[in-house]
């Protein structure tokens, strides 16, 4: 196995241990969690970036700036989503980011969207439909609030896929960081000081972001995206087995369908775009 995939096993299981944290900090205020997100993995990139030497401002500095907004807004959307329905189907929805990312790459970025593309989309779109219509725990407001995100983190991949080399990959993520620890602030009226326990829940969930981070970044480095891209959804199995023995969650026939069809018509996207 190269360690290209065991890196992206890796990651996945650090962001769904993460997005478990930001569930169990429900009492916490969802910007509150951010801010633990985020600051706890600031800490630890900063200093590097100083000893390496890596740009803070960076060149493109709009354009990061942009990427830091669209980041921070869409964790938040996701931790308040996380809090209110099921973990599985928060993270299931939220994989229809790539369809938002595909149609804007083809309208910005003049990318070729294929039909096999274009269809593999319809049908992930479908199955969020599937599981809004079949699973009465997820309420309107939350699908609105979910595929917002989606759209929004679809929006950070074209970012950085127009970023590319221009930037490093550090001072992208480290954009993303400061927004988020600037944009928390603005709702610390509502936050409230953890407790004994909950201490070490709001740092693993920052140190917990940083492993997976790295880790994704490491695994696309050192193997095709084709080939580690579909491993991130283990994630998903991840969440459905926390949710299953940590939060009591189960899921009918037709919710399971629908986030089959969604993470289907992801992976028919990289096996459409890898044949090209």
């Amino acid at each position: 196995m190269s360690k290209g995939i065991v890196y992206m096993l890796i990651a996945a299981f650090a962001f769904a241990w993460m997005n478990l944290l930001a569930k169990y900090l429900d009492t916490f205020h969802p910007l509150q969690v951010v801010f633990f997100r985020a600051f706890g993995t600031f800490i630890f990139i900063f200093p590097y970036m100083l000893i390496k030497k890596v740009s803070l401002v960076g060149k493109n500095v709009f354009w990061l700036s942009l990427r830091g907004v669209l980041s921070f807004v869409s964790l938040a959307l996701f931790f308040k989503v996380v809090q209110d329905i099921p973990l599985g189907s928060a993270v299931a929805l939220r994989y229809t980011a790539p369809i938002f990312s595909v149609i804007m790459a083809y309208f910005f970025l003049r990318e070729t969207v294929k039909l096999g593309q274009w269809i593999s989309l319809i049908i992930s779109i479908a199955g969020a439909f599937i599981m809004k219509g079949v699973d009465f725990r997820i309420d309107t407001i939350s699908f609105v609030l979910i595929i917002m995100s989606s759209v929004l983190v679809g929006g950070v991949f074209v970012i950085i896929r127009y970023l590319g080399s221009r930037e490093h990959y550090l001072t992208i993520i480290n954009y993303f960081m400061v927004f988020s620890i600037i944009g928390s602030l603005f709702f610390i009226n509502y936050w409230r000081m953890p407790i004994g326990k909950e201490w070490l829940w709001v740092s693993l969930i920052g140190i917990l972001g940083l492993i997976g981070q790295v880790f994704l970044t490491r695994a696309f480095q050192l193997a095709d995206t084709s080939t580690v891209a579909p491993l991130k959804y283990m994630e998903l199995v991840y969440a459905l087995i926390f949710g299953f023995f940590l939060f009591d969650e189960s899921y009918t026939v037709w919710a399971l369908t629908g986030m089959t069809l969604v993470v289907f018509g992801m992976l028919l996207n990289i096996i459409v775009k890898r044949k090209g």
